[in-house]
């Protein structure tokens, strides 16, 4: 559990919602109670790391239709949904739409306090990705024209003869070239920027 993070509650049940508060402060975690899904968007913001314990059958706006809502936004905020027995085939689908888990009403503790830990390192993992993308964004904004097509190139596996011969420049230039990449970029090997190569396409592929 997690002090930087929080635990968003939406149930509009409000004995569920102060079970689950107490619950959750018996393990010093921050939690926020809603009724209702659209009292959450209005005072939910993106910047906010944790995970969402969620009612799938609320009145006016399901469980479903504010997980619908949250990826029509891009959020990767984890979801825990809460169900009924009658509600399993609504679990599923928000199974398949990318929920972590759902827990039958009734459900232990114990078990539900597993599932919010492993939604928060989620959430911590996919916060720590975040981080280190915008890290490279950062750096590779600070190449030059020229270095940025080296290191492409030597990220591809290209020799210096065979970048020099396709840039027109010599093979001394691209040297130089590559350990201003390799400084710029903090790199110490040829692994370490093939690795950068790779995440930036798998982040350019998520555009």
């Amino acid at each position: 559990m997690s002090d930087d993070q929080t635990v968003f509650i939406v149930d509009d049940d409000e004995g569920v919602r102060d079970g689950l508060s107490l619950l959750l402060a018996t393990v010093g975690q921050p939690c926020e109670l809603y009724e209702g899904g659209q009292e959450f968007l209005d005072a939910y913001d993106d910047d906010k790391r944790g995970c969402l314990v969620l009612d799938i059958r609320m009145p006016r706006m399901t469980g479903l239709d504010l997980q619908k809502k949250l990826l029509e936004t891009g959020s990767s905020l984890p979801i825990i949904f809460i169900t009924g027995h009658g509600d399993i085939p609504m679990a599923v689908e928000a199974m398949r739409r990318g929920a972590l888990d759902f827990i039958r009403k009734p459900f232990r503790e114990h078990d539900l306090l597993e599932r919010i830990n492993e939604a928060l390192n989620l959430d911590e993992d996919a916060h720590r990705k975040a981080l280190n993308r915008k890290d490279l964004a950062n750096k590779l904004s600070s190449l030059s024209e020229r270095e940025r097509e080296v290191f492409d190139r030597v990220a591809d596996g290209q020799m210096n003869k065979v970048i020099a011969a396709d840039l027109g420049i010599s093979e001394r230039t691209v040297e130089v070239h590559r350990g201003q990449v390799m400084k710029k970029l903090d790199a110490r090997t040829l692994a370490q920027l093939v690795r950068m190569k790779i995440e930036l396409q798998l982040v350019e592929e998520a555009i």
